[in-house]
Protein backbone atom coordinates (compact mmCIF):
# COMPACT_ATOMS: atom_id res chain seq x y z
CA UNK A 1 0.00 0.00 0.00
CA UNK A 2 1.51 3.24 -1.15
CA UNK A 3 1.10 6.72 0.23
CA UNK A 4 -1.44 7.60 -2.48
CA UNK A 5 -3.70 4.69 -1.53
CA UNK A 6 -3.44 5.67 2.13
CA UNK A 7 -4.50 9.24 1.44
CA UNK A 8 -7.35 7.99 -0.75
CA UNK A 9 -8.58 5.88 2.18
CA UNK A 10 -8.33 8.85 4.53
CA UNK A 11 -10.21 11.00 2.03
CA UNK A 12 -13.03 8.44 1.74
CA UNK A 13 -13.19 8.13 5.53
CA UNK A 14 -13.67 11.86 6.02
CA UNK A 15 -16.10 12.06 3.10
CA UNK A 16 -18.31 9.54 4.92
CA UNK A 17 -17.96 11.44 8.21
CA UNK A 18 -18.98 14.73 6.60
CA UNK A 19 -21.67 13.34 4.30
CA UNK A 20 -24.25 15.52 6.06
CA UNK A 21 -22.70 18.53 4.31
CA UNK A 22 -24.17 17.26 1.03
CA UNK A 23 -27.58 18.18 2.47
CA UNK A 24 -26.48 21.77 2.96
CA UNK A 25 -24.94 21.92 -0.51
CA UNK A 26 -28.22 20.70 -1.99
CA UNK A 27 -30.36 23.14 -0.02
CA UNK A 28 -28.18 26.24 0.40
CA UNK A 29 -25.46 25.95 -2.23
CA UNK A 30 -27.55 26.79 -5.29
CA UNK A 31 -26.89 29.37 -7.97
CA UNK A 32 -30.61 30.14 -8.18
CA UNK A 33 -32.56 29.55 -4.94
CA UNK A 34 -35.77 27.59 -5.08
CA UNK A 35 -38.93 29.67 -4.83
CA UNK A 36 -40.75 29.73 -1.50
CA UNK A 37 -43.33 27.03 -0.92
CA UNK A 38 -46.66 27.36 0.79
CA UNK A 39 -48.44 25.19 3.33
CA UNK A 40 -50.60 23.86 0.49
CA UNK A 41 -47.47 22.63 -1.31
CA UNK A 42 -46.29 20.85 1.82
CA UNK A 43 -49.72 19.26 2.27
CA UNK A 44 -49.62 18.11 -1.36
CA UNK A 45 -46.27 16.43 -0.71
CA UNK A 46 -47.57 14.82 2.47
CA UNK A 47 -50.53 13.38 0.53
CA UNK A 48 -48.37 12.20 -2.38
CA UNK A 49 -45.52 10.46 -0.55
CA UNK A 50 -46.60 7.49 1.62
CA UNK A 51 -43.18 7.10 3.29
CA UNK A 52 -41.80 10.58 3.88
CA UNK A 53 -45.14 12.42 3.90
CA UNK A 54 -46.22 11.30 7.39
CA UNK A 55 -42.68 11.89 8.66
CA UNK A 56 -42.67 15.45 7.36
CA UNK A 57 -46.12 16.02 8.86
CA UNK A 58 -44.90 14.85 12.27
CA UNK A 59 -41.85 17.09 11.98
CA UNK A 60 -44.01 20.10 11.18
CA UNK A 61 -46.33 19.35 14.11
CA UNK A 62 -43.40 18.95 16.50
CA UNK A 63 -42.52 22.63 16.07
CA UNK A 64 -45.57 23.50 18.18
CA UNK A 65 -44.01 21.75 21.18
CA UNK A 66 -40.78 23.72 20.82
CA UNK A 67 -42.66 27.00 20.45
CA UNK A 68 -44.87 26.26 23.45
CA UNK A 69 -41.84 25.28 25.53
CA UNK A 70 -40.03 28.46 24.51
CA UNK A 71 -42.99 30.64 25.49
CA UNK A 72 -43.45 28.87 28.82
CA UNK A 73 -39.74 28.94 29.64
CA UNK A 74 -39.38 32.61 28.72
CA UNK A 75 -42.45 33.62 30.72
CA UNK A 76 -41.44 31.61 33.77
CA UNK A 77 -37.76 32.48 33.99
CA UNK A 78 -38.34 36.08 32.91
CA UNK A 79 -41.07 36.44 35.53
CA UNK A 80 -38.91 35.03 38.30
CA UNK A 81 -36.02 37.30 37.31
CA UNK A 82 -38.30 40.34 37.22
CA UNK A 83 -39.83 39.49 40.58
CA UNK A 84 -36.55 39.03 42.42
CA UNK A 85 -34.02 41.07 40.44
CA UNK A 86 -35.69 44.11 38.87
CA UNK A 87 -32.57 44.67 36.73
CA UNK A 88 -33.46 45.02 33.04
CA UNK A 89 -30.43 43.21 31.70
CA UNK A 90 -30.98 40.31 34.11
CA UNK A 91 -34.60 40.00 33.03
CA UNK A 92 -33.64 40.02 29.35
CA UNK A 93 -30.93 37.40 29.85
CA UNK A 94 -33.17 35.21 31.99
CA UNK A 95 -36.01 35.48 29.48
CA UNK A 96 -33.69 34.49 26.62
CA UNK A 97 -32.23 31.59 28.55
CA UNK A 98 -35.70 30.46 29.61
CA UNK A 99 -36.87 30.55 25.98
CA UNK A 100 -33.85 28.55 24.84
CA UNK A 101 -34.22 25.98 27.61
CA UNK A 102 -37.97 25.68 27.06
CA UNK A 103 -37.51 25.21 23.31
CA UNK A 104 -34.98 22.42 23.86
CA UNK A 105 -37.23 20.75 26.43
CA UNK A 106 -40.24 21.12 24.13
CA UNK A 107 -38.27 19.59 21.27
CA UNK A 108 -37.37 16.62 23.46
CA UNK A 109 -41.02 16.14 24.43
CA UNK A 110 -41.99 16.24 20.75
CA UNK A 111 -39.21 13.79 19.93
CA UNK A 112 -40.86 11.21 22.19
CA UNK A 113 -44.48 12.23 21.61
CA UNK A 114 -44.24 11.76 17.84
CA UNK A 115 -41.48 9.10 18.06
CA UNK A 116 -39.23 11.23 15.87
CA UNK A 117 -36.21 9.26 17.01
CA UNK A 118 -37.40 6.42 14.75
CA UNK A 119 -37.53 8.64 11.67
CA UNK A 120 -34.98 9.93 9.21
CA UNK A 121 -35.63 13.62 9.77
CA UNK A 122 -32.99 14.85 7.37
CA UNK A 123 -34.12 12.35 4.74
CA UNK A 124 -37.73 13.54 4.97
CA UNK A 125 -36.72 17.17 4.58
CA UNK A 126 -34.36 16.38 1.73
CA UNK A 127 -37.00 14.27 -0.04
CA UNK A 128 -39.35 17.25 0.15
CA UNK A 129 -36.65 19.50 -1.32
CA UNK A 130 -36.15 17.03 -4.20
CA UNK A 131 -39.91 16.86 -4.75
CA UNK A 132 -40.22 20.66 -4.69
CA UNK A 133 -37.33 21.02 -7.12
CA UNK A 134 -39.00 18.58 -9.52
CA UNK A 135 -42.35 20.33 -9.17
CA UNK A 136 -40.90 23.78 -9.80
CA UNK A 137 -38.88 22.59 -12.81
CA UNK A 138 -42.01 21.02 -14.34
CA UNK A 139 -41.02 17.36 -14.03
CA UNK A 140 -44.07 16.65 -11.86
CA UNK A 141 -47.39 17.56 -13.42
Amino acid sequence: MGIGEHFEGVKQHWARNFAFLDYFKKVYGRDQPLPKWSDADVEEFIASDPVYGPQLKALRESRKFALGGALAGAAHLGGVAFKYSKSPHGVVLATGFGALTGAVLGSEVAEHWYELYKMDKQGANLRFIYWWEDKVSGVLL
